[in-house]
């Protein structure tokens, strides 16, 4: 029992690495597609999102199956709980990237705009939260899970700036009305990808510090424990 144990064990940290690996791909595609007008992500992140949920499906049954069957404790209870949290944080993820290409895919011939906004420094900030919130998992790093979530409130500034960009746009210039609002949902977008990453980020500390830090309205009003 406890060597089937520690294989199924093993079988699941496995398939959420897969998972968050391929995940962080689908979201660096997705990047790539809105920064580079010469690349067209738009069917390769699709498909790559269809990965991504039949790993969903399976790494939340192999989780309901540890927990009705083994009745895991301590380390490896919150390794479960940790699993389903990040699980569900890395699902979003990938459809967010999803609607994000759909999103670049509707402003193509506006793509000027982007360029004129903040929304590229945006993405790159997001971008490297995301893949920085999963080598924080994949490595057990509290430490980069912290500057992961210290990140958030930067998107927070991104996000209003570009929004005020975008309507002085719309304003200014009536044809660009329609395009710019697809670009202020794009950054909606960008926003919720940065917060799943600050989600993962939490999930790491309560992963390995045992630590539940996700309802701290503020990284620096919480008082970390030296390691």
């Amino acid at each position: 029992m406890l060597r089937q144990f520690e294989n199924e064990l093993e079988e699941l940290k496995t398939n959420i690495l897969k998972m968050a690996s391929l995940v962080d791909e689908q979201v660096e595609n997705s990047f790539n597609d809105m920064e580079n007008a010469e690349i067209r992500m738009h069917d390769i992140v699709k498909a790559q999102d269809k990965e991504v949920d039949a790993y969903d499906n399976l790494i939340m049954a192999q989780c309901e199956n540890f927990l009705a069957l083994y009745q895991p404790v301590a380390t490896d209870l919150r390794f479960i709980l940790t699993a389903i949290r990040i699980d569900s944080q890395l699902e979003r993820c990938g459809d967010i990237a999803v609607n994000i290409v759909q999103r670049v895919k509707k402003t193509e011939k506006f793509r000027h705009l982007l360029s004129e906004t903040k929304l590229f420094e945006m993405g790159k900030t997001v971008r490297t939260m995301v893949k920085d919130a999963i080598t924080a998992f994949i490595n057990n790093d509290t430490k980069l899970a912290k500057e992961v979530m210290l990140r958030d409130d930067e998107v927070d500034k991104y996000n209003k700036n570009v929004f005020k960009e975008l309507i002085s746009k719309m304003q200014n210039d009536p044809s660009v009305i329609k395009p710019c609002a697809h670009l202020i949902v794009l950054t909606r977008h960008m926003e919720r990808l940065a917060d799943h990453a600050t989600n993962i980020a939490e999930d790491v500390i309560f992963l390995v510090d045992a630590e539940i830090v996700s309802h701290q309205k503020k990284l620096k009003d919480y008082k970390f424990p030296d390691r």
